[in-house]
């Protein structure tokens, strides 16, 4: 079954699921976890130049045989080096990868380009316009970082991929008010904390009793993580996820087919979530 897609605000469409090269890949070889996640059906790949392991991304993707063409490819910027441009260091990275360019180029992390942020924004929409990459965004933004670079941007942002998870969603507050402005989806890392980082919190028997009802209705099994994928698919956002293990894989892409949630099950886990605030990556995020 296809991977289902996202409308970007720069009229292109992201699968809603990506397979990503960090937490666990961070700094090693992803060659075979990148082979194995697109031979199991995985079309959107979510690297970065601070994972340092982009030519083991493109090794991953060339071992797996699927055309490029059939692929979309995400990079995010990390700290430049004295005298490189947005550009310039996607350009390294796409020699890296072995690709002519990339689907979605994001800015890391503002916390590298503090007092510079407009101006790398700038070189961003740069890299676009020279076609090294369909769409760029951002990363680890809040809505003060997006309303900054806002103000001088000709390209909006089309993603800001964050911790999202229903223990910070209610945190999230301003983000949202800023990403549906300006149409910017909202991207996730971290999406199962409550069930691996946070666990025995208060989300724990509402996404029991939903995942038996979705196993109930649909007939074969409904894991604990595919009941929080849902809740965010449903919710619109992308879902960026890792995992070295094929059956976790499988069960990953196997989301699409789960029933959806109802609207009173999605406001359940909304509101059990708000009462527990639990950031699983604080050094990603200001002070609250």
């Amino acid at each position: 079954m296809p991977v289902s897609t996202l409308a970007l605000n720069d009229g292109t469409q992201v699968p809603w699921i990506a397979f990503g090269t960090g937490t666990a890949l961070y700094g090693k070889n992803a060659e075979q976890a990148v082979a194995l996640a697109i031979q199991s059906g995985f079309t959107h790949l979510d690297g970065a130049q601070m994972y340092k392991n982009e030519e083991s991304l493109g090794a991953g993707i060339a071992a797996s045989g699927k055309p490029r063409s059939e692929l979309y490819i995400t990079t995010k910027l990390a700290a430049l080096e004295p005298g490189a441009t947005p550009k310039s260091a996607l350009e390294e990275s796409l020699k890296k990868i072995g690709v002519d360019y990339v689907d979605q180029y994001l800015i890391h992390t503002p916390a590298q380009h503090k007092g510079k942020l407009q101006e790398v924004w700038k070189g961003m929409e740069e890299a676009k316009q020279a076609g090294l990459t369909k769409s760029i965004g951002v990363s680890n933004f809040t809505a003060d970082h997006l309303k900054e670079i806002l103000e001088v941007a000709t390209i909006p942002p089309s993603v800001n991929q964050v911790e999202a998870h229903p223990y910070i969603w209610k945190a999230l507050g301003p983000n949202h008010t800023v990403h549906e402005e300006h149409n910017i989806v909202t991207s996730s890392y971290g999406g199962l904390t409550p069930i691996f980082r946070a666990k025995d919190g208060p989300l724990d028997p509402v996404i029991e009793q939903i995942r038996a009802r979705l196993e109930s209705t649909r007939g074969s099994p409904v894991s604990d993580g595919q009941v929080l994928n849902k809740w965010l698919k449903q919710k619109g956002v992308l879902v960026v996820t890792t995992s070295s293990k094929a059956e976790r894989i499988i069960e990953y892409l196997d989301t699409e087919n789960v029933p959806d949630l109802t609207a009173d099950e999605l406001d359940l886990i909304e509101t059990t979530g708000a009462k527990l605030y639990k950031r699983a990556f604080p050094g990603n995020w200001p002070p609250e």
